[in-house]
């Protein structure tokens, strides 16, 4: 917003102070969302990024923890005082980091459409809503999809939970039961009246 200074006066008594007006303009105000939110520029679904991009840091921990070393060891029989023994125990730290990355640098093969087609193979009732969010289990960090379903009456009568592997699409465990929710005091589409 742009403020403009109207009537700036100088003061014939050296006690009075100059007034000054400020004038807000409301037409130089202007509201608009950020591109990455804008609709009209939507390009197509979300891809969410595979989970073998921890291996690019996992490259840059392994060179600079082998430089760290190697510098380490090149100075050792002298007496270096910028190398000393923190250079080479961050540098075992740096290889220990980077290989753990590669190890834990899982191709995502199974995306989330993936993931909902076998949830829904398991469950076996038919599905209305669901959601999908990725996670990680274990040691080595395998990605694993943890889908939500519920079932397509209206309002639905069975949810479920199946987490399916990210890598090789096996169903890792799986969980169904009646809709313990009561959306009978909701007015619109799922309420009481919704299904009579």
């Amino acid at each position: 917003m742009r403020a403009a200074t109207v009537g700036s006066v100088a003061p014939d008594d050296e006690t009075e102070e100059p007034t000054v007006e400020v004038v807000n303009d409301d037409g130089d105000v202007r509201d608009e969302l950020p591109e990455d939110l804008d609709i009209s520029e939507f390009v197509g679904p979300y891809v969410f990024p595979n989970n073998n991009r921890r291996r690019v840091p996992g490259y840059l921990y392994l060179g600079i923890g082998v430089a760290c070393i190697a510098l380490w060891f090149a100075t050792r029989d002298g007496d270096p005082v910028l190398v000393n023994g923190g250079i080479l125990a961050a540098g075992i730290a740096l290889v220990l980091i980077g290989l753990y990355h590669q190890v834990a640098g899982w191709n995502l093969d199974v995306d989330e459409r993936d993931a909902l087609v076998l949830a829904t193979e398991r469950v076996g009732f038919p599905v209305g809503h669901a959601s999908a969010q990725l996670g990680w289990r274990g040691l080595r960090s395998r990605p694993t999809w943890r889908i939500l379903l519920y079932s397509a009456e209206n309002p639905p009568t069975r949810r479920g939970l199946v987490l399916v592997d990210g890598v090789d699409g096996e169903i890792v465990a799986w969980f169904t039961e009646d809709n313990p929710e009561d959306w009978s005091d909701l007015d619109g589409a799922l309420g009481a009246d919704a299904t009579t």
